[in-house]
């Protein structure tokens, strides 16, 4: 009796590892709070850098995983004429802008898409 008990807990245990797994591969890692499928990215279309005069250097704090990579740069490449690259080992965003930018209105973008400014050079 005893062992049976302890079988079938095991049995729920590993469907749940699979589960969780499956979950995972289907909608990436939940490490900024959410469960939702890959954002499509955000592509810009004028990648010639010498079109871009400006450059930022932004630290983001709150950036884990791809995903918040990912919603960090569709964010700031929505504006029209920025193209934003993120470093997510450094949690670094450069910027590069057509036109001069305010610290502030980097820093609301990053907001909204729930991520704070520490610094900008």
């Amino acid at each position: 009796m005893g062992t049976t008990i302890i079988i079938l807990v095991l049995i729920l245990i590993i469907i749940c590892a699979i589960l969780s797994i499956r979950k995972r591969i289907k909608y990436g890692s939940a490490c900024c709070g959410t469960h939702d499928a890959t954002p499509k990215k955000c592509k810009v279309s004028d990648k010639n850098k010498a079109h871009y005069p400006y450059a930022y250097t932004l630290t983001v704090d709150g950036m884990h995983c791809s995903n918040c990579a990912r919603r960090v740069e569709n964010a700031l490449n929505s504006k029209e004429g920025v193209w934003a690259t993120v470093k997510l080992e450094s949690k670094s965003v450069l910027v590069r802008s057509k036109n001069p930018l305010e610290e502030a209105e980097l820093s609301k973008v990053i907001n909204e898409a729930g991520y704070t400014v520490i610094s900008q050079s």
